[in-house]
């Protein structure tokens, strides 16, 4: 026992970063991983049957959960361009960080696709026949990235993911806001846990709900690189934009109601100590430009 701590102890002396925003960075991956993971290995569990959607919807809470609690008090656990926008929009977040943790979230999503990939590959090589394909019967690639329902064009999927998205950030705010009625100190990630499950499990059927540019660019990225090809970028008269754009214009707008709706109305007397006491998703102003 005394060998392992002194090995833990040096390890950390020799490993222990400093730099705060290298910290934060590598927090949000780590949760960005988690949350993609959880997203894309549920689908797998659900391949013969084709049908159980809510298994799926709840390991993608769950992860979300868990992604929260392992990051939020380092990184905010934004795990979600999205998110990290409306953070920036109501000034808890620094604008020239933005595109460092997009960057960041991506490229976590992008690797943790590479994992599901690996360790699913029987799975998903006999499930496909052999062949990658994107779409048809045996199709494997809405495993990684979403797709929109043959029914669904891209305006009617584009105004799902503005709703949706819109949503989940007039829900968060609420949930975080300590001026109004927050979550109890510790319980914000099963909280947003559940907000998210609600939201799949009502607004999934017309594409899926990526409701994240991040977790949805990523792995689709990889599947082009993968093997499953350029069809992942064509596929639903060029579908793969509207992950990207409509969730960030949704979280503009739920940012903006949330604020003209509620935030804008507390009285100006209130002390800035109550707003200090939110969630630990919303904590990450202190860190000054390296």
């Amino acid at each position: 026992m005394m060998g392992t701590t002194s090995f833990l102890t040096r390890a950390r002396g020799l490993l222990r970063i400093r730099n705060q925003l290298v910290r934060e960075c590598l927090a949000e991956l780590l949760s960005t991983f988690i949350i993609t993971l959880g997203c894309s290995a549920q689908k797998i569990a659900f391949f013969e049957t084709k049908g159980n959607i809510v298994t799926s919807y709840v390991g993608s809470a769950v992860a979300v959960m868990v992604g929260i609690y392992t990051a939020g008090g380092i990184s905010g656990a934004h795990m979600n361009p999205a998110f990290s926008l409306a953070m920036c929009l109501t000034g808890q977040f620094p604008w020239w960080k933005f595109p460092i943790f997009v960057v960041v979230q991506t490229f976590a999503s992008f690797i943790s696709a590479g994992a599901v990939y690996i360790l699913y590959y029987d799975a998903i090589w006999h499930y496909s026949n052999g062949t990658l394909t994107v779409s048809g019967p045996r199709e494997t690639a809405s495993i990684f990235a979403t797709y929109p329902a043959d029914s669904i064009s891209v305006a009617n999927g584009f105004l799902d993911q503005v709703i949706g998205t819109g949503v989940l950030l007039v829900g968060v705010m609420g949930l975080m806001d300590a001026r109004n009625k927050p979550v109890p100190k510790g319980l914000e990630p099963v909280a947003v846990a559940l907000l998210v499950l609600s939201i799949e499990c009502s607004m999934g059927a017309n594409c899926g709900c990526p409701l994240n540019p991040a977790r949805d660019f990523g792995p689709r990225l990889f599947t082009y690189v993968a093997g499953w090809g350029p069809e992942v970028f064509s596929r639903g008269n060029a579908w793969w934009w509207v992950p990207l754009v409509a969730p960030l214009l949704g979280a503009a707008l739920g940012t903006f109601l949330y604020q003209l709706c509620v935030a804008f109305h507390y009285p100006e007397e209130e002390s800035e100590v109550l707003a200090e006491q939110g969630s630990i998703v919303l904590v990450n102003t202190n860190i000054d430009r390296p």
